[in-house]
């Protein structure tokens, strides 16, 4: 009974061993291994999520922090535009008083410079009045230098032409010979001072009463009434000796119109002298020297040396040929017009 007991239990046990078999293990073992990876990819799911949950906490955290950083930095751009709005428009209004003060400048700089101009060109004028009028170079070169100063004090480039014209002018006059005018007008002067004191050829001297002398004995009232009346008979009548036979007698009231005439003839060669009319100053000069020779007294020393200054005189060049000032006056205008432009 045994024996069959374990007879039936072997089949039993065959059929067992049949579930078992390599291909079933496999089949339990590829289960378990998918069981596994399953649980395993939950697992890292879950993890994912958390950690993912995680992130998007962080994110959601730095976007609400940049949404309020970015919120700051655009109020803060708002505020900068703002001034910065402000700013240009104070340098706006910079730059236009900055305009508006160079206009001023310019404008101002320019009114300066047209007054110089003026300035030089009244100063340039009378240079060349003095020269033509008067024939005073001196006066001349004086202003011509007194407006080449104000130019080089103003210094400026435009003005450079002009101020070569002006020393081409200056160079002009300095080359002149010098006339002593003011020594001639002294000297012409000096002789019409003289002239009332010249004595005239046709006059004469009263002879001086004799005087009695002292110790002397005196004489009597008859013989001194007999000498002054021989002194008045001697009186009405005077016999002289002329040298010049042709020397002309002349009326007390002649002598007087004589003297006049010969201080007019000083005069007009002073005004001839001042003209440089050398032709003019000599005919007067040579008019007088007659008129001393002719009327006056020529063996009396002032007349010797009224002659003799009058001779320096008409041997004196008084008669030069001046410049003009057309160059400077040229050039003037040159800048004028060049301005204006």
């Amino acid at each position: 009974m045994s024996d069959q007991t374990t007879a039936d239990s072997e089949p039993d046990l065959l059929d067992r061993l049949a579930w078992f078999s390599p291909a079933l293990i496999i089949a339990l073992l590829a289960l378990a291994l998918a069981g596994w990876q399953w649980w395993e990819t939950r697992v890292q799911v879950r993890h994912l999520q958390t950690e993912l949950a995680q992130k998007l906490a962080a994110s959601a955290s730095v976007d609400q922090e940049s949404r309020i950083v970015s919120k700051q930095a655009l109020e803060t751009t708002q505020n900068m535009s703002v001034k910065l709005g402000e700013i240009q428009a104070r340098l706006a209004d910079s730059q236009n008083q900055q305009l508006a003060l160079q206009a001023l400048y310019q404008d101002l700089a320019r009114s300066r410079d047209e007054w110089t101009l003026a300035d030089i060109e009244q100063i340039v004028l009378s240079a060349s009045q003095q020269l033509q009028l008067a024939g005073n170079s001196k006066a001349a070169l004086i202003a011509l230098q007194s407006a080449d100063t104000r130019l080089q004090r103003l210094n400026k480039p435009q003005f450079t032409l002009l101020r070569r014209a002006i020393n081409d002018d200056i160079a002009r006059l300095q080359a002149l010979p010098l006339i002593d005018t003011v020594g001639i007008s002294l000297r012409l002067d000096a002789l019409i001072g003289e002239v009332d004191d010249l004595p005239i050829a046709s006059e004469h001297e009263i002879p001086v009463a004799q005087t009695v002398k002292p110790g002397a004995p005196a004489e009597s009232s008859s013989s001194r009434f007999g000498r002054e009346l021989w002194r008045e008979i001697k009186g009405l009548v005077q016999v002289r000796r002329m040298d010049a036979q042709d020397t002309a007698l002349l009326a007390p009231q002649q002598a007087y119109f004589l003297r006049q005439n010969l201080k007019l003839r000083l005069l007009t060669a002073r005004i001839a002298l001042l003209a440089h009319d050398e032709g003019s100053y000599k005919a007067d000069l040579t008019a007088a020297q007659g008129w001393l020779k002719r009327y006056f007294n020529t063996r009396d020393a002032r007349i010797v040396a009224a002659r003799a200054s009058l001779d320096r005189l008409v041997n004196s060049p008084v008669s030069i040929q001046l410049p003009t000032l057309d160059e400077s006056l040229n050039a003037l205008q040159a800048s004028r017009l060049g301005r204006s432009k």
